[in-house]
């Protein structure tokens, strides 16, 4: 094993994983399971990442592995979520499978869960996720599974031995979970409300134990209750809450799913899994994942390996929530976010930690450390589970993921993009500016990253927080300047006749940096380029001149980094409104 493999998470599921499925003579499969019962967010995300990781690790060593996802769209229709085109009307179809749901006003799609089904497909697409997609719907409505329903209503005593277990168990804690913030604790809660298995019942009812539960022929809801069975026949008799009753063969009947806690272990058989994580709604006492340890070997299968994951958070999701309701989805964060960063933040984190994904000005910091990472990586200095992260997360098996030619940093662009309202000419007249050396020629380059951080722009920065610079001098604050101030403002503007020249002589990002942090140092009679730590008053002093900077350009006492607000400014304009 490499030290790669011993620092990395994924490389130690994959290990476990591979060993578990040659004991069991079968190919390595990977599983993840997801509902379409509204936006998937970034939560449900971690569901297909983390099987898709530790599947694409397989695949890097050259061993046979797929990675399936089971679309749950035969799942009950639960509650009305707020999402845009959908109003109290949709009420009348909780119930229905989500296959049977219209979609929102204005979907081109068929069906509420091909609406949110496709949703996720694309993006899945832009991450470079491949996999095998199965829908329940067409599952269970072919046949396939009526062998697996036949055994299961005929081990229906045993089954209910099980499950009752767990009913008398009464209620347990919880594993502790870290304190979450109230944007997290708000995704939180959104994911555990969108798991719709999890919260189904296990088949238990006055009529006794069924482990089926049919949707009615009459009104098409699963409002129903089996009151009789026959093993040799498999004939079953239901009635239903709008006073339709029949009897229906089972060898033949479609309209009718397993329940939950049943029908996932029965999957884990049918599909041969051999890993499959879950979150934590699924591994407290009594649920599915739990009894299903149990309930597998029925079906002559084994539980699949399966960590527990941790709630993804969501920094910033109360602005992006107030409009369209609900937590952001993957499409949400591609928008502002390159694929490869998204996939990042779940490569480098094992799947019990939790993490959060930022929509506010966080973003730029979390662009910082993926530029850093890209530099330690390509220089050779990256720690072998950092390597192991970046790896996964700019490539799959199959092929590296199209990246950005000229990853200028985000914050940068996301001021530039800031103050020049997004005009693509002085747009590139600024980031020419910023390496004399090569400087950039097109903002073809650029992208997809520019086209990121210009709908972050668009769509999360607040207008408090936007950069508009002064029409006209502030003559007012210009005449009132000190014998320091004006000093200062000379400086950097004209230099000093020794190591600071004048600003235009500096026109570079490197050089206005030089430039602007120079000035209070020779102002102190030190060098511009002195190296000086642990000085006070020369910080003191620099956090003066810049706020002093920033009134004159942008009326604000902060902004963006100054060398980057003057070379948006433009030299002309800057020795205006700087009264030089």
């Amino acid at each position: 094993m490499t030290d790669q493999q011993l620092d990395d998470w994924v490389s130690r599921l994959a290990d476990e994983t591979i060993a578990d499925a040659k004991a069991k003579g079968t190919k390595v499969v990977c599983a993840s399971g997801i509902s379409p019962s509204g936006p998937i967010h970034l939560g449900n995300l971690r569901e297909v990442m983390t099987p898709h990781l530790v599947a694409d690790e397989v695949r890097r060593r050259g061993i046979e592995v797929e990675h399936i996802i089971s679309w749950d769209d035969f799942d009950r229709f639960r509650k009305v979520p707020n999402v845009p085109g959908v109003d109290s009307s949709w009420e009348e179809h909780i119930g229905k499978p989500l296959t049977d749901v219209p979609p929102p006003k204005g979907s081109t799609a068929t069906s509420w869960a091909e609406h949110f089904r496709g949703q996720l497909e694309d993006s899945l697409a832009d991450l470079g996720i491949s996999y095998r997609g199965i829908s329940q719907t067409g599952q269970y409505l072919s046949g396939t599974y009526t062998e697996q329903i036949i055994f299961a209503m005929s081990q229906r005593g045993e089954i209910d031995k099980v499950l009752d277990q767990y009913r008398t168990l009464g209620p347990k804690k919880a594993k502790k979970q870290p304190k979450l913030s109230e944007e997290e604790a708000a995704a939180a809660a959104e994911a555990e409300a969108g798991s719709g298995a999890a919260a189904e019942d296990d088949g238990r009812g006055e009529t006794g134990y069924y482990p089926y539960k049919p949707y009615c022929t009459e009104c098409g809801t699963d409002f129903t209750t089996v009151t009789a069975y026959d093993d040799a026949t498999t004939a079953m008799t239901y009635t239903c809450r709008c006073g339709f009753t029949e009897t229906v063969n089972l060898r033949t009947f479609r309209r009718g799913k397993l329940v939950w806690k049943v029908d996932w272990p029965m999957r884990w058989a049918f599909e041969k899994v051999t890993f499959e994580p879950s979150g934590v709604d699924h591994q407290s006492p009594g649920s599915s994942y739990v009894v299903g340890k149990e309930l597998a070997p029925m079906f002559g299968w084994e539980r699949p390996l399966g960590p527990m994951y941790a709630f993804v958070g969501i920094k910033g999701m109360a602005k992006m929530s107030s409009s369209r309701g609900g937590v952001p989805t993957p499409a949400d964060a591609l928008q502002i976010m390159e694929p490869q960063l998204l996939r990042w933040l779940y490569a480098r984190r094992k799947p019990a930690q939790s993490f959060s994904v930022a929509f506010d000005a966080e973003v730029e910091r979390m662009y910082d450390e993926w530029d850093s990472l890209a530099k330690k990586v390509e220089s050779g200095k990256g720690q072998p589970g950092d390597v192991a992260a970046y790896t996964r997360a700019s490539s799959t098996a199959i092929g590296s993921l199209p990246s950005t030619k000229r990853p200028v940093s985000y914050r940068t662009l996301a001021s530039i993009v800031d103050i020049t309202t997004g005009d693509a000419d002085q747009t590139l007249r600024i980031v020419s500016a910023l390496d004399s050396d090569e400087p950039v020629e097109s903002l073809d380059v650029l992208r997809p990253r520019l086209s990121c951080v210009e709908q972050w722009v668009k769509t999360q920065m607040t207008d408090e927080e936007r950069t508009v610079v002064r029409a006209s001098a502030d003559t007012k604050r210009l005449k009132a300047l000190s014998k320091q101030e004006r000093e200062g403002l000379r400086i950097l503007l004209d230099g000093n006749g020794a190591d600071l020249h004048a600003l235009e002589e500096s026109w570079s990002l490197d050089g206005l940096t030089h430039q602007v942090y120079g000035v209070p140092k020779v102002q102190r009679g030190l060098a511009a380029d002195q190296i000086v730590k642990g000085d006070k008053e020369l910080g003191a002093a620099q956090r003066e001149f810049f706020k002093l900077l920033y009134n004159l350009l942008v009326d604000k006492d902060t902004g963006p980094r100054l060398p980057t607000l003057l070379l948006a400014v433009g030299a002309e304009r800057t020795r205006s409104l700087l009264g030089g």
